[in-house]
């Protein structure tokens, strides 16, 4: 079942355990990313929502993702127009991400939702429920 390994990874993303979150993106993506669009799609959105006020400024998104960058090495590759597009797409404006590859979709939700779990961290039964909760909202768009 395409949803296991996509569990899996939200909760490796939740305890930081970078190690078994590349080998579950490596083996998800081995797989075609089968339903891993729609979970990682509605793990993100239920993460940017619990974080972010639902009026944040571009200015806020902004200083967020350059924070964010800041805080990982090599964070200067990382996409800064597509991951401040994404949050405020998450946000309410989904015409920014029109243009933006599924491969780079996924990879920046990833980080993103990576870095929502570590300023925010979730206990193991707050793992639990999102991950339920992401997976009833992911079952809608499948």
């Amino acid at each position: 079942m395409a949803e296991q390994p996509l569990s899996e990874l939200i909760w490796a993303l939740a305890r930081a355990d970078w190690d078994e979150a590349n080998a579950l993106v490596a083996e998800i993506g081995r797989g075609g990313w089968v339903g891993g669009v729609q979970v990682i799609g509605a793990a993100y959105t239920l993460a940017v929502h619990r974080y972010f006020d639902p009026d944040a400024t571009p200015n806020e998104v902004a200083a967020w993702v350059a924070a964010a960058r800041d805080k990982y090495q090599g964070g200067g590759a990382l996409p800064t127009l597509e991951m401040e597009g994404l949050i405020r797409a998450a946000l309410g404006e989904p015409e920014l991400i029109e243009n933006i590859p599924v491969e780079t979709l996924i990879a920046v939700e990833i980080f993103i939702l990576g870095q929502l779990f570590i300023e925010n961290p979730l206990t193991p039964s707050e793992i639990e429920e999102f991950v339920a909760e992401a997976n009833e909202v992911a079952a809608e768009y499948m």
